[in-house]
């Protein structure tokens, strides 16, 4: 009678554990893969936009986790190697693409950046991910031909993709003394809700939508 018991209380357990861990799995996913202005250069993990984003996201309602995948000085080279993995790991709902600027510090050629940028959103969407492109804008002291150029590039692919773009990552922050650090090229801990005001209208759009 002890044994049956027992084996009862077994079954119990097991099938309670096995609820949960299908509830966990089941919890959508934002993965967000981009470079330093994604990882939070130089500022407390956070005080970063991405951790303001998972904070967004409870206060909102939301049952959605954020991943950060990014990391200071990737490229979109880098983002290729690793995108694989970080979707079989995390099942991603939607991608969040922040690349492409250590791209242009390298000189990489536009058509270059586009195409790995290409290649990043179509791995996403066969993964079942929707994806959310951050356009990046930088200095015209690169040339203001390979400039344009380089910025026309999240714009088109949006459309080619026909994925969703916030056309300026860093409006309204960009540029502005008080919300960059020293280097002129990263924002700091003060610019980090703006950049998060940037991002959120089409990313609730899309949740929405998914949902």
């Amino acid at each position: 009678m002890k044994m049956k018991l027992a084996w009862i209380l077994f079954l119990v357990v097991a099938v309670f554990n096995v609820a949960i861990t299908a509830n966990a799995q089941e919890k959508p996913t934002i993965l967000v893969l981009g470079d330093s202005l994604s990882a939070g250069y130089n500022i407390e993990v956070e005080q970063g936009w991405v951790e303001l984003l998972n904070q967004k996201l409870k206060q909102e309602g939301y049952p959605h986790t954020v991943i950060n995948g990014s990391i200071s000085g990737d490229t979109t080279t880098q983002g290729l190697l690793r995108l694989p993995t970080l979707l079989k790991q995390h099942a991603p709902e939607i991608v969040i693409i922040e690349l492409g600027g250590n791209d242009a510090l390298r000189g990489t050629s536009p058509t270059a950046i586009k195409r790995n940028l290409a290649k990043l959103i179509d791995t996403s969407k066969r993964s079942g991910a929707e994806v959310l492109l951050l356009g990046i804008q930088i200095p015209p002291n690169y040339g203001q031909r390979y400039a344009q150029a380089f910025f026309n590039n999240y714009a088109q692919l949006a459309n080619e993709k026909k994925v969703k773009l916030v056309p300026v990552f860093l409006e309204n922050v960009g540029g502005v003394d008080e919300l960059m650090q020293e280097d002129g090229i990263h924002p700091n801990a003060k610019a980090q809700q703006t950049l998060l005001e940037n991002v959120w209208p089409q990313l609730k759009t899309q949740i929405n939508n998914a949902g």
